[in-house]
């Protein structure tokens, strides 16, 4: 007797992956940027230190904020779409079940098997096969609101806090490199992860992640130089 074919698919992972790569890539950029902005500035350590954890905490209720927000509207989008095909399959079962058939037949089957599927499916839980096949929701890929938002505060924060603790370890002359360095290492090491996650092109990744965060940096050091020298 043969073993069954296991497959590992990563779709799954789709919703918290993309709010944890989001979150912890915004948190070491903009805290990162921030600092490096400050710094050439010639603020301080403190001050600069001041301005991280101030950005770290308010970047942290941002991303919560805008990722419930955003994600709250595509629930509330699906929700509406469920009820009102609940309503369609209470008012006109047949015609629902002749559209799912339809759906079957532009898939590839032909009209008479793909009736049979159609009755079996909706026989078993008809909300569900419309609501997979008509309106592409699933378990998988449904909007999770709490959940997004909790993750992109938390990465937000667990990235953030890594340009923080080289401002802490830094002597105040390397401050600027010894962040910038760093920060970049950082953001590849997660480029790397969320790739490795997602099944995805490890090193473009990496490259595409680093780049705009090496711009980010340098164009917030260039304003920082120009606000200092100018004050």
């Amino acid at each position: 007797m043969s073993r069954l074919h296991v497959e590992n698919h990563l779709v799954s992972r789709i919703g918290w992956l993309r709010a944890a790569v989001l979150g912890a890539n915004d948190g070491i950029v903009s805290t990162a940027s921030l600092i490096v902005g400050v710094a050439s500035a010639a603020a301080p350590t403190s001050q600069v230190l001041v301005a991280g954890i101030a950005g770290l905490v308010a970047g942290a209720m941002s991303m919560a904020a805008g990722e419930y927000v955003s994600v709250s509207s595509q629930s509330d989008t699906e929700n509406a779409d469920l009820a009102r095909e609940r309503e369609e399959l209470r008012s006109q079962p047949e015609f629902e079940r002749e559209e799912l058939a339809q759906i079957y037949v532009k898939r590839g089957l032909e009209a008479g098997l793909a009736r049979q599927v159609a009755e079996q499916l909706m026989t078993r839980d008809a909300l569900a096969a419309h609501a997979h096949d008509e309106l592409g929701i699933s378990e998988m890929t449904t909007a999770r609101p709490i959940q997004a938002a909790l993750t992109s505060a938390a990465t937000f924060s667990v990235g953030a806090a890594m340009p923080l603790l080289m401002v802490l370890v830094s002597p105040a002359s390397m401050l600027v490199p010894a962040v910038s360095v760093a920060s970049l290492l950082f953001l590849a090491l997660l480029g790397a992860i969320g790739a490795r996650a997602g099944g995805a092109n490890i090193l473009r990744a990496t490259l595409r992640v680093t780049f705009w965060g090496a711009f980010a940096m340098a164009l917030t050091a260039g304003i920082g130089a120009l606000v200092g020298t100018a004050v």
